[in-house]
């Protein structure tokens, strides 16, 4: 057990190893009721939350979930945040732990120019169980008493005699649901999933598993250093709705970023860790060994002239030069 962002977090139960090898193979569940909620309702709710994310909101249907960054004006990232429209005029979006304090000060800061729209901090309301692997679906409908909805969807449903939401999202690359419920539901809950054959696992587990299908993890591979086209994420920057920092991110897009986030693989021994410099420029910002495929991986700002598939690099761990080869992403398959 380990402080995480306040929480008291299990790293592993078994082993990272085996954790990670069950929701490939089967399913997992982590307890991830660190991550905070911030509900927004109210006849201007879509407009101030056009204003803060970086993707267009009025895309997302009633029940439907989408991913975006939400950024300061020049551009870089406060946080990056799954948003779920619960009906015409409320929406829920999920904010990293760390962040969640001043995520909420930024909502509310912003608030002030919309006053049709109320936004509440959730975060006591809200447990979060993620469920992941090929098994996943099955484990949690077996208990459900309706069909879970599909991938990037979200539906208000009962499990065990828990009402909770039933969202088609994950942070493994695996198919899978993520459930929020009372947090005086979420044992029990817990309980019967781990009985229905799903493995509990931990943080250890959950940062290998996102790291073999290159999801970025804040504080690592996303900051307020860089902007959301550096690292990749201009596919959720819709600059047209003019969210704060709209202007900054179209400059990156057209001029092209200096430096460019790469998925890298280590060509022998040894394992990159964040902070390990590139030589020659760039820095190591992800690293870990991936029990799917055996040796080092990575994510690094590398200068954008050096990120093509194919360029190899050399990595300095801890005074050790390591190869590297920059890799496509993502490193081991999605199937989510």
């Amino acid at each position: 057990m380990v402080d995480f962002a306040g929480w008291e977090m299990p790293v592993q139960y078994e082993g990272v190893r085996s954790e990670h090898m069950s929701v490939r193979r089967a399913a997992g569940i982590f307890d991830v009721s660190h991550m905070g909620e911030i509900e927004t309702s109210g006849p201007q709710a879509l407009e101030l939350l056009q204003r803060l994310l970086s993707n267009d909101v009025s895309a997302i249907g009633v029940g439907g979930a989408q991913y975006s960054v939400m950024c300061r004006e020049d551009g870089g990232v406060l946080d990056d945040l799954f948003t779920y429209r619960l009906g015409s005029e409320r929406f829920l979006t999920v904010t990293n732990a760390a962040n969640h304090e001043a995520d909420l000060a930024w909502f509310c800061e912003h608030g002030a120019a919309f006053p049709e729209a109320e936004v509440a901090d959730r975060i006591e309301d809200w447990a979060m169980l993620a469920v992941q692997g090929p098994l996943a679906r099955e484990i949690v409908q077996a208990g459900a008493d309706a069909p879970l909805p599909g991938r990037m969807t979200v539906e208000p449903g009962r499990i065990g005699g828990a009402q909770l939401l039933v969202c088609g999202t994950g942070y493994t690359g695996e198919d899978g649901v993520e459930l929020l419920c009372r947090p005086a539901d979420a044992a029990a809950l817990w309980e019967q999933i781990v009985r229905r054959g799903a493995h509990p696992a931990g943080l250890g587990a959950r940062d290998t598993l996102r790291l073999e299908v290159c999801f970025h993890l804040y504080g690592n591979d996303l900051s307020v250093e860089r902007g959301p086209i550096a690292a990749g994420l201009g596919w959720c920057c819709q600059e047209d709705t003019g969210f704060i920092g709209s202007a900054a991110v179209r400059s990156e897009r057209r001029a092209g970023p200096a430096e460019k986030l790469v998925a890298f693989t280590i060509d022998g021994p040894g394992i990159a860790r964040r902070g390990n410099p590139v030589i020659g420029g760039g820095v190591v910002t992800s690293g870990t060994l991936s029990p799917c495929l055996e040796h080092g991986i990575g994510l690094a700002y590398v200068p954008a002239e050096r990120a093509a598939v194919g360029t190899r690099l050399e990595i300095d761990v801890r005074g050790r030069r390591r190869p590297a080869l920059v890799a496509g992403k993502p490193l081991v398959p999605k199937r989510g």
